[in-house]
């Protein structure tokens, strides 16, 4: 499927670029899906390309959509880093789903975007009937936390596309990516060329300031979910969801569903066949 291209003006007039993905088949005319949309909230600086293929694997009969948070990707860049932060992605991805017409989702958060989910959870309760967690908890590990400050801060202004995929395997080695095409791949999702001809990253580096801005309690975010079905994919070797918030988490819900990556680091792709087949699961059990 290809995406359609939403462009939002956000609340303070900021352009929005919105990716939504539409199965075909879906009956468009009558207004209603087979099942509850996706809405696919990607990591601190991530773009909303990274869910082609969770659309193409798991879009029938729904509709996908997917957020580029201001600052990142073609969203528009702000003069106060402070537009960055969590409060005011999360109020962008209500009105997301104001303007789109999305009155119930099913959440798809990675990393950064499960923490807006969890916020989803507190601030419109009834929007959500499902939220899926991509590698992240209430707890963030230190170390994991101080590498994605000093990898969101550093513009490498690389080359070309094969110097773009080297870097990222030689910085990223945990994803589950394998071939030299798969990480070409990623590289193009990560890189945009600038006016220089080199190539520089797809966000603005003053996001890395807001890296550790979060709330220092997560833990009621995570409480604020109780009333919807929880997936935790968790990426056994994550800096970032380690073990012991796993084990905490499960305590507190253990109906939440768990895809245990063994030997994959922060984040997952959702192509893991292990998490792939646990979202397919999980989306079939609510539409």
């Amino acid at each position: 499927m290809d995406a359609l291209i939403h462009r939002l003006s956000a609340w303070d007039g900021l352009a929005l670029t919105v990716r939504e993905w539409r199965d075909p088949e879906t009956d468009a005319e009558a207004g209603r899906e087979a099942a509850p949309p996706l809405l696919c909230l990607p990591g601190l600086v991530r773009t909303g390309e990274d869910f082609a293929g969770v659309a193409a694997r798991h879009g029938h009969g729904r509709r996908v959509v997917a957020l580029n948070y201001a600052g990142r990707g073609a969203s528009a860049r702000a003069r106060d880093v402070a537009r960055y932060g969590p409060e005011a992605c999360l109020r962008d991805a209500m009105d997301a789903c104001a303007a789109l017409g999305l009155a119930h989702v099913v959440a798809v958060g990675t990393s950064f975007g499960g923490l807006l989910a969890m916020g989803l959870a507190a601030a419109r309760p009834l929007l959500l009937r499902g939220v899926v967690l991509n590698d992240i908890g209430p707890e963030i590990g230190t170390a994991g936390q101080d590498f994605v400050q000093r990898f969101v801060a550093h513009d490498p202004s690389l080359a070309d596309m094969d110097a773009a995929a080297a870097y990222l395997r030689e910085r990223l080695p945990a994803l589950s990516l394998e071939t030299a095409d798969e990480w070409r791949a990623m590289a193009a999702l990560t890189f945009a060329e600038g006016a220089d001809g080199r190539l520089h990253p797809n966000w603005d580096t003053r996001i890395a300031r807001l890296a550790g801005a979060l709330p220092p309690d997560l833990w009621p975010l995570f409480g604020a979910l109780a009333h919807v079905p929880v997936l935790l994919v968790h990426g056994e070797a994550s800096d970032i969801l380690l073990p012991a918030t796993v084990a905490k988490m499960l305590a507190l819900r253990p109906d939440m569903a768990v895809a245990s990556l063994p030997g994959v680091g922060h984040a997952p792709t959702l192509a893991e066949p292990a998490a792939e087949a646990a979202l397919a699961d999980f989306l079939a059990a609510i539409g």
